[in-house]
């Protein structure tokens, strides 16, 4: 379980700095023929502060926890 814990602290501080990512989608609009036409949109994944923080302080109750035992 600490080993668990320490991999969530870092999973938890890596969220916090980086507060998510934007990945680019490609959607076929239409297909008449040899004429294909796409469209890119850019979406954003990305999850709130309190989330990371959240992550941190799981991970840092199982490391805790794995002292004492």
């Amino acid at each position: 379980m600490k080993t668990l814990g320490i991999v969530l602290i870092i999973i938890g501080i890596v969220m916090i700095v980086i507060r998510g990512f934007s990945v680019t989608t490609q959607e076929k609009v239409a297909d008449i023929g040899p004429v294909e036409i796409n469209k890119k949109e850019n979406k954003w994944i990305g999850w709130p502060t309190y989330a990371g923080a959240a992550v941190v302080v799981v991970g840092a109750v199982l490391v805790v926890s794995g002292k004492r035992k």
